[in-house]
């Protein structure tokens, strides 16, 4: 069944619509027409009844069996979000706490976590962040030493980010060689990403360029194997705030719930969706059954790209929760946590 226009809708069912998406996102419960009376509907009861059944029939709303109430459709509730929806700008406590997070010094990595935990506590949600695709450009490797037959390699992005993993070193190691593939890696990677890096330094190996020895040529292909698998593992998708959607109502919808924390788990599946997003103009709802992803957990997904300061996307936010999110005052607080997280993005 095809969405009417909003406009096809006549005053007094615009008005009873209204009321009962707002009720409903507010309550997450069916809205009755006794409550309809009660907000200042000026009909009486049978004529409220009347103009619910019309909209249900029309497929914008829905009569639960437990309840003589309605509650929207995903058809109903987009025609809302279309049509109807004012949206409320973060307020200054808002904005200050999400500029707060994000500002805090350190890696990029460590403010893409922090936006999907401010994204998660602002809209007792989950929050997700895709992160960006493209490879940092580095700048320093180091290779030290940490017990016999291991050592720790600390990679130095250009964004000023450290990361840290441990490499296996060959037995009998001759002294100096820790030191010498460093300064051999290092020399390569400023600029570069590791790939762009790797593939220098393996073409110079291979064409007996180098003046390493063969244990310091080693321990090069030890320390990209270890960085390169680490690359190809790592996850696209940072998600926090799952135990939010563990809420009060959560009690009586339990195997929805199960269902969304199951499709949570598939992290490709979120980033594929999330990956609609990426073109975007604006901040993008997917609402229950628009997706396939969330279709049988009833779920929606607001979610905003984020650009460098050149202006091009490189990766997505948003909010996961159940339907009924308040998308009035979620939708502008996803688009301005993008807006301040491109602004740390080089």
């Amino acid at each position: 069944m095809s969405t009417p226009p909003i406009t096809e809708l006549t005053s007094r069912a615009r008005d009873i619509f209204r009321l009962v998406v707002e009720g409903y996102l507010t309550s997450g419960s069916p809205v009755g027409s006794k409550t309809l009376a009660g907000a200042g509907v000026n009909l009486s009861p049978a004529s409220i009844r009347s103009v619910l059944h019309e909209l249900e029939m029309l497929g914008l709303l829905a009569a639960p069996h437990t309840s003589a109430g309605r509650m929207p459709t995903d058809q109903g509730l987009r025609l809302f979000v279309d049509g109807m929806m004012q949206v409320a700008e973060p307020t200054p406590e808002e904005r200050a706490a999400i500029e707060s997070r994000l500002g805090q010094p350190g890696p990029i990595e460590a403010a893409l976590t922090a936006t999907s935990a401010i994204l998660s506590e602002l809209s007792a949600a989950a929050g997700v962040v895709m992160v960006p695709r493209r490879e940092p450009r580095l700048q320093h490797l180091q290779l030290v030493p940490l017990a016999p037959g291991r050592a720790l390699a600390v990679l130095v992005g250009a964004d000023g980010g450290v990361e840290n993993r441990v490499v296996e070193l060959p037995i009998g190691l001759a002294p100096g060689a820790l030191e010498q593939a460093s300064n051999y890696i290092s020399a390569h990677l400023a600029g570069r990403t590791l790939a762009e890096a790797a593939r220098a330094m393996r073409a110079e190996i291979a064409a007996g360029q180098t003046a390493l020895d063969a244990a310091s040529r080693d321990l090069v292909e030890r320390g990209l194997a270890v960085w390169s698998e680490d690359a190809a593992q790592r996850p696209v998708l940072i998600v926090r705030g799952q135990a939010n959607l563990l809420d009060e109502g959560a009690l009586t919808d339990i195997e929805r719930v199960r269902q969304l924390l199951d499709d949570l788990e598939n992290r490709q599946s979120v980033a594929d969706l999330l990956d609609a997003a990426r073109e975007a103009e604006a901040t993008r709802i997917f609402i229950g059954s628009e997706n396939r992803l969330f279709s049988l957990s009833g779920s929606a997904v607001i979610a905003s790209p984020y650009r460098d300061r050149d202006g091009r996307v490189v990766g997505v936010v948003g909010v996961i929760g159940p339907t009924r999110l308040n998308y009035a005052r979620l939708v502008p607080m996803v688009d301005f946590t993008a807006q301040s997280l491109g602004k740390l993005i080089r």
